[in-house]
């Protein structure tokens, strides 16, 4: 136990020497305190149309910055289970029953990325779908604000256009 105790320790102290020289290191795969890490607000926007049942999906990522993102991946999740077929854009990949990831490429800081169009049939011919719009992968970029990242839109099966 002293002998742990001592090494404990004395690792701390490495620690606290490496950081305080502005070095990242981590111990036991977790970064330091003080560790370099790109920031980038996401966020996304766009609008949603249902008619019969195909879903007409336009969503614009954005970066607010500081920093720009290579790429990064949104989730979008709907209430109603997806038709089995779907012809999805090459940036998008259904990973779910109710499920497609796409990539959004790169995002310049504060910049906007190229418009995701999206095209799904729900099973059947829901009155209502709720659609749930979040970032599953920041580029390697902590994004401290959810707030614009995650959107939740309800789009009734009317042919109007639900903006988000």
């Amino acid at each position: 136990m002293r002998m742990r105790m001592r090494r404990e320790m004395r690792d701390w102290g490495r620690v606290v020497g490496v950081v305080g020289a502005g070095a990242v290191l981590t111990l036991g795969g977790a970064p330091a305190v003080g560790a370099l890490v790109p920031e980038a607000d996401l966020a996304y926007h766009g609008s949603v149309t249902v008619a019969a049942g195909l879903v007409d999906l336009r969503l614009t990522p954005q970066n607010h910055g500081p920093s720009a993102v290579e790429d990064a991946t949104v989730r979008l999740r709907w209430s109603a289970p997806l038709a089995d077929a779907q012809r999805l854009p090459g940036d998008c990949a259904r990973s779910g029953e109710r499920v497609v990831v796409c990539r959004t490429g790169p995002l310049a800081a504060d910049g906007l990325g190229d418009r995701i169009r999206l095209n799904v049939r729900l099973r059947g011919a829901p009155s209502e779908v709720a659609l749930e719009i979040d970032t599953v992968w920041g580029g390697g970029a902590v994004d401290r604000n959810h707030g614009n990242d995650r959107q939740r839109v309800l789009a009734l099966d009317t042919g109007d256009s639900y903006v988000f």
